[in-house]
């Protein structure tokens, strides 16, 4: 899956499911304000831990030299999902839950609401697929304030991962290669996301707008990796 873009800098560079989370319930936005502690970070590292049984990751506050700080969150995804469905929790033992998205069927193909742990809804994002032919491109929308085009930034990545996906099986093995979103509105970087080229799948996410819901980019950048081979 991927994004937008020209070039920007990505993280620290300059240039479910053991709680019950309804998430079909549609009431009134949430806001930021519920989760503090994340929404006074800006950069954060998410790494994907291996496992048998189900996709689980670590969301941590970086470090001024990129590495792993605090652990803030933690998610797993429901394996088996055909729309991909995904639960973000506060703390290892997954009795809180802090955000969860799943894929509905809309006029764009799949739209993936992110709702609280109530069930209201702060946010939203769909992979726009006529622009994605050439390079993934993403819609991240979080009412009353952010409307962010996120496309793939290199044109080679892009095409590599485009063959790849017709390549007879691998279109069922995640994309390995590294690659870098930027995320913008009216063509201001907002937000970007790069993926790091390792032994373990990790992600930097790092956050230029203080108004944007760290619990949205956070959810759209587990997107990213938990629907890269729906």
């Amino acid at each position: 899956m991927d994004s937008t873009g020209t070039e920007s800098s990505t993280g620290t560079n300059a240039d479910g499911d053991k709680a019950t989370v309804n998430l079909t319930k549609t009431t009134p936005a949430s806001t930021p304000a519920e989760a503090p502690d994340i929404q006074s970070h800006d950069t954060f590292v998410i790494k994907k831990k291996l496992s048998l049984t189900a996709g689980e990751y670590v969301v941590s506050v970086a470090r001024p030299d990129g590495s792993e700080g605090e652990p803030i969150a933690y998610a797993r995804e429901k394996r088996l999902s055909l729309r991909g469905q995904v639960t973000v929790y506060t703390d290892a033992s997954r009795k809180s839950v802090l955000a969860a998205f799943k894929g509905r069927d809309h006029e764009v193909g799949y739209m993936y609401d992110v709702r609280d742990a109530s069930g209201q809804s702060f946010g939203s994002f769909y992979e726009d697929a006529g622009a994605s032919f050439l390079r993934r491109t993403w819609q991240v929308r979080q009412p009353g304030t952010m409307k962010l085009t996120g496309r793939e930034r290199s044109r080679v990545v892009a095409f590599v991962r485009f063959v790849w996906e017709f390549v007879p099986y691998l279109e069922y093995v995640p994309f390995i290669w590294p690659y870098r979103f930027k995320y913008a509105e009216s063509g201001k970087p907002l937000m970007t996301v790069t993926k790091k080229l390792g032994l373990h799948t990790r992600y930097v996410l790092e956050i230029l707008a203080p108004d944007i819901d760290r619990r949205l980019a956070i959810a759209h950048t587990l997107a990213l990796d938990a629907l890269e081979v729906d």
